[in-house]
């Protein structure tokens, strides 16, 4: 697959771009990036992420629908 160059008039335009393009990733995708970019992050810091240890968690919490 041959890369493709874009020119962009401004960061907006290319945040924008780029903003459309990971939407219209699949999920999975996208929790894929974001796992490598923590695993490329920990790595510069020099720290070893522990196997096995779910990633991206978080509480959830639910909130009343005051309309509902």
């Amino acid at each position: 697959m041959q890369p493709m160059l874009r020119r962009y008039s401004s960061l907006d335009e290319m945040k924008l771009d780029e903003y459309r393009y990971w939407q219209s990733r699949p999920a999975y995708e996208r929790f894929e990036a974001v796992e490598e970019i923590l695993r490329t992050a920990s790595a510069i810091k020099g720290l070893e992420p522990e196997p096995d240890v779910p990633r991206l968690q978080r509480p959830f919490v639910r909130i009343q629908c005051p309309w509902g």
